[in-house]
């Protein structure tokens, strides 16, 4: 379904509102294993690192929930702060690029992830637009798997660009780009 600018339109049954992530943590990171190929063991890493995200200063969530209250997907994130693991990563690669202060009043997209059967439909979309409309910063900055995808796409539709390419985070076995854009992001 489109809506008048072509653009995937949220189903009616399906509504993006704040999202209690602690409580209902473990049907995050169900949507996020469909969505992103995790493991029982790397979902049990991730839940301690959500928990201890969410204690962070002003961290904050969205899901979007179908009428039977199914999560279908959600998104976290928070402020920036350079002391973060994820930010003394990426910050030499910005740093390099000349792009350092873009560490500085940003909001930082933690995680989103759509339930597959869900995707395509603009789900994404809006729960990135109705987090960072709440955040109170200039930008907004990510990271995403460094190869086209549907993300990627999405991201550069809201108005986010590669700040950093082949950025490597010890765990990962594939390198990531480093995405930034101003806020509130951009709507068609």
């Amino acid at each position: 379904m489109l809506d008048s600018s072509g653009e995937p339109r949220i189903p009616d049954d399906v509504v993006v509102a704040p999202l209690d992530l602690a409580t209902r943590v473990d049907e995050a990171l169900a949507v996020q294993a469909l969505a992103f190929g995790l493991s029982e063991d790397e979902m049990g890493v991730r839940r301690h690192i959500v928990l201890r995200h969410l204690t962070s200063r002003g961290a904050r969530a969205r899901g979007a929930t179908t009428a039977d209250g199914r999560l279908v997907g959600f998104v976290y994130g928070m402020p920036n702060d350079r002391a973060h693991w994820w930010s003394t990563i990426v910050e030499p690669y910005l740093r390099n690029a000349g792009l350092g202060e873009w560490l500085d009043d940003a909001f930082v997209i933690t995680e989103l992830h759509v339930h597959p059967d869900f995707q395509g439909r603009g789900i994404g979309r809006a729960l990135i637009t109705d987090i960072t409309d709440t955040a109170e910063l200039p930008r907004s900055i990510l990271s995403a798997i460094d190869i086209e995808s549907p993300a990627r796409g999405l991201y550069r539709a809201l108005g986010y660009t590669d700040l950093a390419r082949q950025v490597h985070f010890p765990s990962a076995p594939q390198p990531y780009a480093v995405m930034g854009a101003p806020l509130p992001l951009r709507r068609r």
